[in-house]
């Protein structure tokens, strides 16, 4: 049985993606206003995407939002491209302290899957009257090929590979069976959420939070979990 914690794998962040601001080649730091200013940017951006999408974003549009001139938003991200990929960065780091990082503090196994499950859970029925990026951009970036829909697919990746080990290390600890397909499992989950958004969102169908929890108890008890059958309250 493993013994070593696992640790979110982290995705480049948006500076690894977009040119450096001037000054760094000779060594002098981002000012803390201008990293204010680009934090600014990227919340506003971010609350537009949820809502329209990552198509929806410009340098214009984000530029009459935040009030400044198009040359003091082009200046932060140099393309609306990398103000896109920015913008999934900060996303995918959200989702980090939102959902994976407090789950890191339950025990591992059965605990710490009904955590991310939980977490997820949350931020989905916030995101019920907003909007995931991971779900409308997969649809607008779905045959898309480039950096933006790269940025998205090694977002969702790595929230997918740290489930599968949860997954996987609740096999390790006896609290699901050794031959239980951990993909399956991992895909009938994220299913439940997909299920969830198009349900409560589109369809405005009552109920949709309750079937998206019992799906989950329903999962586990099909995999023969020893601790399905008294889940928490």
């Amino acid at each position: 049985m493993s013994s070593t914690p696992h640790i979110f794998p982290t995705v480049p962040t948006s500076s690894s993606l977009v040119p450096k601001q001037r000054g760094a080649s000779t060594g002098h730091r981002v000012s803390a206003k201008g990293l204010q200013t680009k934090a600014h940017i990227i919340d506003a951006a971010l609350q537009l995407a949820m809502h329209n999408g990552l198509e929806s974003l410009s340098i214009g549009g984000l530029a009459e939002v935040t009030q400044m001139s198009k040359s003091g938003v082009f200046a932060h991200f140099g393309s609306r491209e990398e103000l896109q990929i920015s913008v999934i960065r900060e996303y995918h780091q959200r989702f980090e302290q939102e959902v994976f990082y407090p789950a890191m503090q339950v025990a591992r196994g059965l605990p710490r899957l009904r955590a991310l499950f939980d977490n997820w859970m949350k931020r989905t029925t916030i995101e019920l009257d907003s909007g995931c990026i991971y779900i409308s951009g997969a649809i607008e970036f779905q045959d898309n090929i480039g950096p933006v829909r790269e940025a998205l697919v090694n977002s969702v990746g790595t929230w997918h590979a740290a489930l599968r080990r949860t997954i996987e290390q609740c096999k390790e600890l006896g609290d699901l069976p050794v031959d239980a397909d951990a993909d399956q499992i991992l895909s009938e989950i994220h299913g439940l959420i997909l299920v969830l958004h198009y349900e409560a969102r589109f369809l405005r169908s009552a109920g949709a939070l309750q079937r998206a929890l019992t799906g989950f108890e329903h999962i586990l008890q099909r995999c023969g979990d020893r601790a399905a059958a008294t889940p928490k309250a």
